[in-house]
């Protein structure tokens, strides 16, 4: 009899439900898209899996023609990865190519054009709206210039007037924008500045906004290795700004499929060799990362972002002068942070991120009881469960999570 009772009490606890972990809820995942994909020449179901596996969503290359594309779209398809459809009979015969991929299952979108000049958008006004006559449920795609660009490459002297006549006259379901910001051993002085300039255009435009993460080497002052601090920070940074789609510049190697701009980039997640680099793996990481928290981003409106930190802050920014409830305390030992607050239903999340791609910091945050800590996978912890200075990692974010302020 006792043999009896105690194979009822295992059971008992085997068959009962497991205490669960909390954990973000996510109605979807930030879409990740790799720029310079595969090639045509490479268009086989092992390279789009692997593609996959380095958790890529969204695949944009350059094809040959409507023929190439049809058979990459065709791989993609099998494999779960969608694609923004890139080929001559795109611009010569829309509405034809339009037609013969509309109803694929892998078509995300139509790529338009990159880096445009002003004086092009009504011609790709016109364009977009030939394809959207014809299919209203994929996107239409333009990547604009960032705000270092030129007069003679922009069209205007006023890069604001740039971004916000792309969002009226193009129509656009979000603004793309690329910037790449790590230099050898510093950032960019006007990188923060674009983010808040696209932020604030697409906040006006009311479209969400994509941006980019260098994940190659592409002239004498981007030859510093990819490392994963230096994607995080601007994966990192652009999602507190509140983006709504990661782009990675690029995946394979542009050296070896003929980029446009001539330039000779080395150090890619794939090699123009076609091996894999020491960058896929981390790339691989960094999106794991941004599916897991995609419950903390995707969807959510930026309520403020802040900088701080001893020296002075970046051009068109806005020092942290003050906390937001629960937060009592916040200090980085004087180290410059980015600091976001992001609302999404009934919860708020503090996010804060190391600035410097080389150096940790010490970070000290402290609230009440109903603070919660957020980790990379997910999950929700109380924010007592750690120290309340923690080191955070190069180019790293740590995100916090609280019962959003009732207006």
């Amino acid at each position: 009899m006792k043999k009896f009772y105690t194979l009822i009490f295992l059971l008992a606890i085997l068959l009962s439900p497991a205490k669960s972990q909390e954990r973000l809820e996510s109605s979807g995942q930030i879409p990740i898209l790799a720029w310079y994909g595969i090639p045509a020449a490479e268009t086989t179901i092992a390279r789009y899996q692997e593609l996959k596996d380095a958790g890529i969503t969204f695949h944009f290359s350059g094809f040959p023609n409507a023929d190439a594309m049809q058979k990459a779209l065709d791989v993609a398809a099998k494999v779960g990865i969608r694609m923004v459809v890139s080929c001559p009979e795109l611009k010569s015969d829309p509405e034809k190519t339009v037609r013969r991929f509309m109803n694929h299952p892998a078509v995300a979108g139509y790529h338009l054009i990159d880096e445009p000049n002003i004086k092009l958008y009504p011609e790709l006004a016109k364009w977009a709206k030939q394809i959207q006559a014809i299919d209203s449920n994929h996107f239409c795609y333009v990547n604009l210039f960032p705000n270092f660009a030129d007069s003679t490459q922009l069209g205007t002297r006023d890069y604001r007037k740039y971004v916000s006549e792309c969002a009226k006259q193009i129509p656009l379901e979000f603004l793309s924008f690329d910037y790449y910001p790590v230099l050898k051993d510093h950032l960019s002085k006007t990188w923060y500045e674009n983010l808040e300039q696209i932020a604030d255009e697409s906040k006006k435009a009311n479209k969400p906004f994509w941006a980019f993460a260098l994940t190659t080497n592409y002239d004498e002052a981007h030859l510093t290795p990819q490392t994963l601090a230096a994607i995080r920070l601007q994966v990192y940074s652009d999602l507190a700004y509140g983006a709504q789609g990661i782009q990675y510049f690029t995946y394979w190697s542009a050296t070896s499929i003929n980029a446009p701009s001539g330039e000779d980039q080395r150090g890619a997640p794939i090699t123009a060799t076609g091996k894999r680099s020491v960058v896929y793996d981390r790339v691989k990481l960094m999106s794991e990362e941004i599916k897991n928290l995609s419950g903390v981003f995707l969807g959510s409106k930026v309520a403020w972002v802040r900088h701080t930190g001893k020296g002075a802050i970046p051009g068109g920014t806005i020092r942290l002068t003050s906390l937001p409830n629960p937060i009592k305390v916040l200090d980085t030992g004087g180290a410059p942070a980015l600091v976001s607050l992001l609302e999404k239903g009934d919860n708020a999340f503090f996010v804060v991120v190391n600035k410097d791609f080389i150096n940790s910091i010490n970070l000290t945050v402290f609230g009440d009881e109903s603070l919660k800590k957020v980790l990379k996978d997910g999950t929700i912890v109380p924010a007592s469960a750690y120290e309340s200075t923690l080191e955070l990692d190069p180019g790293d974010a740590a995100i916090y999570m609280f019962p959003k302020a009732r207006k």
